[in-house]
């Protein structure tokens, strides 16, 4: 279900009840709008022109009803081939501003009031995706954008337009992204109304439907809107460590072993070079016990550890942030690996007890909140949203 705002109507919608029927194009003429998500022109051995980016088809305006639904009773139907995914690509995550139609909140739909979210932070739902075809290709969208059933786009409810949300089916894993420029679906139990190519990549034009999470997606994990320039980081003085180090290039010459024009340092001369300047150093050579050396600052003196004593464990997490949740445990499991392949190491997954079904939480762990929040914008520009801190 669609609905779109004209200057001459206060609300307008397109009807998405079932999975759509076998085809019927539309011709296609009049204003050329361009695709939320430009299909790929050149992939090697394939013909993409059939996704250029769909134009508006005029006689898609109107057919109006009481209610704003658009040709109720009409069937939807779907293309005579399935896309080639290879030839569309998803759309990147950018920050755009907010349409200045389509975003009025609330307002209302058959006698029900809807809200538009003024932040997407952390929005994450589950329920059933629906999809919609040819009755709506190159019909205007809620924002005045064209739909086009060969891109990677979504009707939702409640998300601002434009924005982007990853849409995961919950049967398969399978997932995508999707630019959300239209409203709907209305349909009682319905979270999303996916493009027919999103339907085709989710695998669930077969049912019709599916079961799906839909995870708000922003560029850094904000806000929608422009982020404020950082400011700058304060200066910060030298640390004895810091005026040593920087010593380096310009004495370390001096403390060769031997000392003749053109050596390279050695390791008994940086040795000799540390010595010089009041640096005791752990070298691990063995001898007589005595007080532990260790390397440090006069500034900031440190413990001593023993040679060749056990290391210290790392302090435990102190901050938990909380990913996921999964009634799929080969989803959860996906979700991990990604995770990990993305050098996230202190992630993990755990069941939840006492819950009514099988469920699995996929959770991170940092040393502390400074920390939390900069481990928390490397998950969200991986597509999984900004994660949240558990407080338990």
């Amino acid at each position: 279900m669609k609905w779109l705002a004209l200057p001459l109507l206060a609300v307008a919608l397109a009807a998405c009840s079932t999975a759509p029927k076998k085809p019927v194009s539309p011709s296609t003429g009049g204003i050329t709008r361009p695709s939320p998500a430009t299909p790929s022109s050149s992939i090697a051995g394939k013909d993409c022109s059939r996704y250029a980016p769909a134009q508006e088809d005029l006689s898609t305006r109107g057919d109006y009803t009481a209610g704003g639904l658009y040709k109720p009773g009409v069937s939807d139907t779907t293309p005579d081939h399935v896309p080639d995914l290879d030839c569309i690509r998803e759309p990147a995550v950018i920050a755009e501003a907010r349409s200045p139609i389509g975003n009025k909140s609330p307002y209302s739909v058959l006698g029900k009031q809807y809200r538009v979210l003024d932040k997407v932070d952390g929005y994450v739902e589950q329920g059933t995706a629906s999809y919609y075809g040819n009755k709506f290709h190159g019909r205007r969208t809620s924002n005045q954008e064209v739909y086009d059933m060969y891109a990677y786009s979504a009707a939702h409810k409640s998300l601002p337009l434009p924005s982007f949300a990853r849409v995961t089916n919950l049967d398969n894993g399978q997932s995508v992204v999707v630019r959300v420029n239209d409203r709907g679906p209305f349909h009682e139990g319905r979270v999303i109304d996916l493009s027919y190519a999103a339907a085709v990549k989710l695998g669930i034009t077969q049912r019709g439907t599916g079961r799906v999470e839909v995870r708000a997606l922003t560029p850094d994990g904000a806000t929608l809107a422009a982020a404020p320039a950082p400011a700058p980081a304060p200066a910060r003085s030298s640390s004895a460590m810091d005026q040593l180090v920087g010593q380096l290039p310009k004495d370390a010459a001096r403390y060769h072993v031997p000392a003749k024009a053109g050596d390279t340092p050695s390791a008994a001369g940086f040795e000799a070079w540390m010595k010089a300047n009041g640096v005791r150093v752990a070298s691990g050579k063995p001898g007589a016990p005595t007080a532990p050396a260790v390397v440090a600052s006069a500034a900031m003196p440190t413990p001593a550890v023993p040679t060749g004593a056990a290391p210290v464990a790392a302090s435990p997490p102190t901050v938990q942030l909380q990913v996921a949740s999964f009634s799929s445990r080969d989803n959860a499991d996906r979700a991990l690996a990604r995770l990990t392949a993305a050098g996230i190491a202190d992630a993990r997954l755990s069941d939840v007890p006492g819950a009514d079904r099988p469920l699995w939480r996929l959770r991170v762990g940092a040393a502390d909140a400074a920390s939390a929040e900069v481990l928390a914008g490397r998950i969200a520009s991986l597509g999984f949203g900004r994660p949240q801190i558990v407080r338990e």
